[in-house]
């Protein structure tokens, strides 16, 4: 109740709309990052718990939403880094149940052919086609140059039409066709 308190009700009501538009959109972003939707939405949550507690300084942020997907990808990394350093005692790490089901939102052929790209160009999908930040705004979120994102962009999208194509006959997973323009 200390953080409710704190926050007066303009802000909570700010910040509940902004969760509320924006929550699917972030978790859609990270999905395409991390590949796993569980991890994904612990991810997102811990973002909006953190945007939560520093609502007056994410309010004012540019891009709130890349916000909450940069912060996300820097919990995932912090994840990573503390796992690293953990001893199994046991034969190895306990396993992962396989989670293939559907994802809300993304066709799993594409959800598929997206985990096989490299990490950075994941991000810059995400953050590029989910929260369809321009090229600055996303390369200030990875803090690289703006030609690099434009590099990776391309490059994740020959690699998804290189993929995605199923049939000699030119078709996709999609239904569209090579002719077809296929936006980023």
């Amino acid at each position: 109740m200390g953080v409710l308190r704190r926050i007066g009700g303009v802000e909570q009501l700010e910040f509940r709309e902004f969760y509320q538009s924006g929550r699917d959109v972030c978790l859609r972003a990270v999905l395409v990052s991390v590949g796993d939707r569980q991890l994904a939405e612990d991810l997102v949550a811990e973002a909006f718990t953190r945007a939560w507690a520093s609502w007056p300084k994410v309010s004012r942020h540019p891009a709130p939403r890349a916000w909450i997907v940069r912060t996300a990808l820097n919990v995932r990394v912090s994840w990573w880094r503390r796992k690293r350093n953990e001893v199994w005692l046991e034969d190895g790490p306990p396993e992962v149940p396989d989670r293939r089901e559907a994802e809300p939102g993304l066709d799993p052929a594409l959800l598929a052919v997206l985990r096989q790209l490299p990490q950075r160009q994941r991000e810059v999908i995400g953050l590029r086609v989910f929260l369809d930040l321009d090229t600055r705004a996303t390369a200030k979120v990875l803090g690289i140059a703006e030609g690099t994102v434009t590099a990776h962009l391309s490059r994740a999208v020959s690699a998804l039409r290189a993929q995605l194509v199923t049939a000699d006959d030119g078709t996709t997973h999609e239904g569209t066709t090579h002719d077809q323009e296929v936006r980023p």
